[in-house]
Order: structure tokens, then sequence, then C-alpha cells
């Protein structure tokens, strides 16, 4: 699930500063990767900060990058247990892809705000060395039919208490299926023997 965000820094610049009241320099990049840099917002000390971070982690017992993480297990994995208790932050993105198989091969969808002048707000887990993960919960009925997990996504309210109140941060993890899905899938050209590594 969502192994490419698209960031585009207008609107989404000037989105997250009328939203969460601080300013932020995302850099345009329709195709990020894992790997990659990316702006991420997490709090300190009761401020939100921009912080630069690069999209994965790889635990010396993983064989391979993590960029996920299932929201239902982050207070029980050891792996991610300490981040969720101290270092969680929001990463503002303006969409992101995913790919459908299809009797023809792979479609590829863009999912958009419905909202163009708006972005999404996904949970997000500071690993540590500069690196973080993004959160995945069960997917809604709208999404299902695309991947059998979706991104963490939160309004600006629960944004804000993710990254800055640890106790209603663990109430947000009981109610993620219950967030309404916002965002509009968009097929862009069929993919055919798609690498997303």
């Amino acid at each position: 699930m969502c192994g490419r965000l698209n960031i585009t820094d207008d609107p989404l610049a000037q989105w997250i500063s009328d939203s969460l009241g601080l300013e932020f320099h995302p850099s345009t990049n329709h195709d990020v990767r894992p790997t990659q840099s990316v702006g991420v917002i997490a709090s300190t000390q009761s401020h939100l900060k921009q912080q630069q971070m690069h999209w994965g982690v790889q635990p010396k017992w993983s064989k391979q990058l993590i960029i996920n993480a299932r929201s239902e297990t982050i207070e029980s994995k050891p792996t991610f247990r300490e981040a969720f208790n101290h270092n969680r932050i929001i990463v503002p993105c303006s969409g992101w892809y995913e790919w459908v198989t299809t009797e023809s091969g792979k479609q590829k969808f863009q999912f958009n705000p419905v909202k163009s002048s708006q972005g999404f707000l996904m949970a997000g887990l500071a690993m540590g060395n500069g690196h973080f993960v993004t959160l995945t919960t069960e997917p809604n009925n709208e999404y299902a039919c695309y991947h059998h997990r979706m991104p963490l996504l939160f309004d600006v309210k629960g944004a804000l208490q993710w990254a800055s109140d640890p106790h209603q941060a663990k109430k947000l993890l009981t109610i993620t299926t219950q967030i309404p899905f916002v965002a509009k899938a968009e097929p862009i050209e069929p993919m055919q023997n798609l690498s997303l590594f």
C-alpha cells in the first residue's frame, strides 16, 4: 500500500500554513519514493516544526526496507512501540498512488484531495536517525476495491492530537475505520511490469 507519494508545494504549503499555523516548505516531487527525503511535521516542546526525514527504515533484523507500519500493532511491536510513545509525526502530502491488477495488467490510480486547494495529513512515526514510516489501517468501503490497506489519514484536529497528545493518539487508533475517506481516485495510464522499488 502506498509506495509512492505526490507532493506539490502549491497549494500544500499554504494549506498547511492556514490549517496548522506553521510555515511549511515542501519540495515538489510528483513521484516520491522510499528512501527519499520528505518534509514532515513533528511536535517539539508543544510546538509544531518541519523536519526533513527519509521515508523508510531498515532494522537490523529486517532484510528489506520498511516504509509502512500497521496501526493496529504499533503499540505492541517492539520495532514501533517507542516511536509511537514519543515520536509521532504528521506526513503532509498532495496525494499518493496505488496499482490495481486488472485483466489487461496493472492500472495506476492517483488519489487526490476532493478539494484541490487542500492536501492529506498522514500519520507517521519518526524512527530515529532521520527516518520515518507511514501508518496504514484497514480500508473502509470506498478504498477496499483498490487495496487491502489504506493510509491512516486525519483531519486537522486529529492530526494535531496525533502529534502532540499521547492519550488522544491512543484513542485515534481505535477509530481509524470510522474516518471518512476524503480522496478521489483518478486512473492514470495502464502500467505493465511495474517495479515499486
